[in-house]
């Protein structure tokens, strides 16, 4: 028996080394950990069970059959955080630079079917090259398996893609399937062809961070939606994060004990709008003073900055928070706020996670270039996900609520459970001195300037619109986290259904 576990420990020895020290001091030298490390860090300690570690691929061409590594570059399994379940997988780039080949793909598809059998959260740490070239169509395929596991366990169990080294072509895709994405910066890109490839198709000269950073997934493109500044930051950073979120579609958020007192009265909200209508305010601080203990997990910080989406707590129980920010273009809906919103909401609704939306907008964002780009449609998301969604939705205005804004902005018309207002919301089709420009056109500036204050005084209040029931109640702004309190005790147990289909159109 001695030599059988002899044995057995000599093979996960082996296993354990990966692609060998001396790659594994290569990844170090980069600043990067391995795979296993990686795991160490994101994972209770103790609770890691691997599977699979002794899988090997099976091909024979280029060489390849005197070239097998135990694991066959990735190391499988599941764990805990913070003590609840969650399968694991993480790619180790000192292993065949971790491309996937058709046994690692069935390594990584047996975790996600055990995820989905038990209903628990899939988190991938990505760092792969790509398709494994020498195996050719298998490892394509394998990518092909993986993807369709992707899609169905979206909105079944929660997937979380890290980013952790350079991935490139089929690996890109897996993880813009999944939920949430988060890198490292500085030494994480994600790209569907690389700078060579660029340069030979194209001639364009492009470096890898420029091309597919970590900078320009988190502001421009919306691919990622947080970064970390190294690998042990971002890893942190996911286990923060998952401790907002349900372990299946099937369960409620996780309850958090909190000690702030529900009904906290915040003074300081009284003045938080300024007397100034076209004065900023940061919706930061509203958020922070609303949520338990002031914690607000942002989503997307550096895209579409005009939105605010992300997760906090009240009593304990997760909430997701979509809010407008003055603070950046005076919180206008454009199409890159309108996606980024639509897709939070959608995800929140498919979790289970009561929605929360605090407005303050003046509308939709003019212009050719939103126009000729399709904010029609991108802002028909936005109504399309908030109509959808049947979870608790909580809605308080601000300040300014126009036009079709204010409809798609979780209106009662588009299926607000509780709409509120503060005393200095303003519901109306469009400002005063614009409304007033078109109904009395042609009427001199004195003619005008009395007209719009008359418009003002008729309109520029949440009044109008609470005397027709489209706002349940004008609120004073200090009880605002009171009244979400309540309102989320009452719609606990909210029960409706969409229509019998197969799916909705959503106009993509």
């Amino acid at each position: 028996m001695s030599s059988n576990i002899a044995e057995m420990e000599r093979r996960r020895a082996g296993a354990r080394l990966g692609g060998g020290q001396k790659r594994i001091d290569a990844q170090h030298a980069k600043g990067r950990l391995t795979a296993r490390e990686r795991l160490a860090v994101l994972l209770d300690e103790g609770s890691f069970e691997e599977v699979d570690m002794y899988v090997e691929h099976n091909c024979v061409d280029f060489g390849m059959e005197a070239q097998v590594i135990p694991g066959d570059g990735a190391v499988t399994g599941s764990g805990t955080i913070n003590g609840r379940l969650v399968f694991v997988f993480s790619q180790d780039f000192t292993v065949f630079g971790g491309s996937l080949s058709e046994r690692q793909a069935e390594k990584i598809c047996k975790i996600m079917d055990m995820a989905m059998k038990v209903g628990a959260p899939v988190i991938g740490l990505n760092d792969s090259g790509g398709a494994r070239i020498q195996e050719g169509i298998g490892s394509l395929a394998g990518y092909g398996h993986i993807f369709q596991r992707n899609v169905n366990a979206s909105g079944v169990i929660p997937q979380i893609s890290v980013i952790m080294g350079p991935c490139a072509g089929g690996a890109v895709y897996s993880p813009a399937m999944t939920d949430f994405i988060f890198m490292v910066k500085d030494s994480s890109y994600m790209f569907v062809t690389g700078p060579d490839v660029v340069k030979t198709v194209t001639g364009e000269i492009v470096s890898q961070e420029e091309l597919g950073g970590a900078a320009v997934h988190t502001t421009k493109t919306s691919v990622a939606d947080l970064a970390g500044e190294n690998d042990l930051d971002t890893l942190l950073a996911v286990r923060d994060f998952f401790d907002y979120l349900p372990l299946s579609s099937r369960e409620e958020p996780p309850l958090r004990p909190s000690a702030d007192p529900w009904d906290r009265a915040e003074a300081s909200l009284d003045t938080l709008v300024p007397s100034i209508a076209t004065q900023p305010y940061d919706m930061h601080e509203l958020v922070r003073k609303v949520v338990d203990e002031g914690e607000f997990f942002e989503i997307q910080p550096a895209h579409a900055a005009n939105m605010l989406c992300g997760f906090g707590r009240i009593e304990g129980r997760t909430i997701g928070i979509v809010a407008n920010q003055p603070m950046v273009l005076a919180g206008v809906l454009d199409i890159n706020a309108s996606k980024k919103a639509a897709r939070f909401v959608s995800f929140c609704d498919a979790f289970n996670i009561p929605i929360v939306t605090l407005v303050d907008v003046p509308g939709f964002l003019p212009g050719t270039s939103q126009e000729h780009n399709g904010i029609i449609k991108h802002g028909a998301k936005l109504a399309f996900a908030y109509a959808e969604a049947t979870v608790p939705k909580i809605t308080v205005i601000t300040r300014k609520a126009y036009g079709g804004a204010y409809i798609v902005m979780a209106s009662k018309q588009l299926g607000g459970d509780l709409n509120y207002a503060w005393p200095t919301a303003e519901i109306a089709v469009m400002g005063a001195k614009g409304a007033v420009e078109i109904i009395f056109r042609g009427h001199d500036a004195d003619g005008i300037a009395t007209r719009t204050r008359e418009y003002e005084e008729r309109f520029a209040n949440p009044f109008v619109a609470a005397s027709k029931g489209f706002i349940d109640e004008v609120i004073y702004p200090h009880s605002t986290r009171r009244r979400i309190a309540l309102a989320l005790r009452k719609l606990r147990h909210k029960l409706i259904e969409n229509p019998r289909k197969k799916h909705g159109n959503i106009p993509l």
